[in-house]
């Protein structure tokens, strides 16, 4: 009964990851570590004090080798960005040795895989060929999207779409819904009889997502959020009363009780600009899209080899998702 808005077609494409490991010679640290605990306190104090910030490490410096191939701290920090947020907060001098590792692991599979010829395989061929395309379309997108991604566009956003708007009413109700009027009618009248509207709720309504745990609620909503003939019926009634006549949607027929009302104030732009965030991703990445699109010819065939006429889309053959036999 809700819509559900599944909006644009296309994920929105990662976007840059803003925390990278600080430049840390983990060897250097640890020997630095061993030569303050051998000297005075009062002496490692003041030495604290005047020595100066180590210089920044170059990206290109190499942290291993496997096999004569390099790894390198760009590397390392290309790793951490991937990172999910709860092992960034591990201490570095844990997540440093932890990538290092993992970048050697990682380098010496690819060098054992070529080894066995494996980037000659056909199917490794058309994954390594899709994976590239992929990285390939994430880097267009990225570059078209994330310079408008401002705090004045999520601004503007803002003032436009929730800032003009006048604060919302929102509904809580419980209905039972059923296949004819004449049911409808019944459970009516055994309401008025005393009947719990729950327990009516739970052994007739047909909605059994909201009758089989929650006895008909179907919590808060906006009027938007329901079919209009639902929506009419529930906010033109009063809280604590149901409807006295049935109520037909394209779904059947239903008794609503209205449970509670109140009006939703505008959020603030700090409450909402992570959602508004991702509208705008969307949002300029289907223009990002359709201007890609625009700039080429694009012709599509029928299952005859034709092409077909454009606007049209061409017929199905066969079934496109089975694997070819083998």
């Amino acid at each position: 009964m809700r819509f559900s808005c599944s909006g644009s077609l296309f994920a929105a494409t990662a976007l840059f990851a803003s925390t990278l490991l600080s430049s840390v010679c983990v060897q250097g640290a640890h020997a630095a570590d061993a030569a303050a605990s051998k000297a005075p306190a009062a002496a490692s104090g003041a030495a604290a004090q005047s020595a100066p910030a180590p210089a920044p490490m170059d990206p290109n410096s190499v942290i291993a080798t496997v096999n004569g191939e390099k790894i390198t701290l760009d590397d390392i920090r290309k790793s951490a960005a991937n990172m999910p947020p709860q092992l960034r907060q591990m201490p570095q001098n844990m997540i440093f040795p932890m990538l290092v590792n993992q970048a050697v692991d990682q380098k010496a599979i690819q060098i054992a895989a070529r080894k066995d010829g494996l980037q000659n395989d056909p199917e490794v061929k058309t994954a390594m060929e899709t994976a590239a395309n992929t990285a390939l379309q994430n880097a267009w997108l990225s570059k078209q999207v994330v310079p408008q991604l401002t705090d004045a566009a999520i601004h503007d956003f803002y003032v436009k779409n929730y800032a003009s708007k006048t604060p919302e009413k929102e509904v809580h109700a419980r209905h039972i819904l059923v296949k004819t009027e004449a049911e409808a009618q019944d459970a009516i009248k055994k309401l008025k009889g005393g009947a719990n509207f729950g327990t009516l709720a739970e052994s007739l309504s047909t909605d059994k997502g909201s009758a089989k745990n929650n006895g008909g609620d179907l919590g808060w909503f906006k009027k938007g959020d329901m079919v209009p003939a639902f929506s009419d019926a529930a906010f033109n009634m009063k809280p604590g009363t149901y409807s006295q006549t049935p109520v037909k949607s394209q779904f059947g027929y239903h008794v609503i009780q209205v449970l509670a009302d109140r009006t939703v104030p505008v959020p603030k732009e700090d409450e909402v600009k992570d959602k508004i965030r991702q509208q705008l991703i969307q949002q300029d990445v289907r223009g990002a899209v359709d201007k890609a699109t625009s700039a080429v010819k694009i012709v599509r065939f029928g299952p005859d080899g034709k092409p077909v006429p454009e606007g049209a889309q061409p017929a199905i053959a066969g079934n496109p998702t089975a694997s070819p036999a083998k």
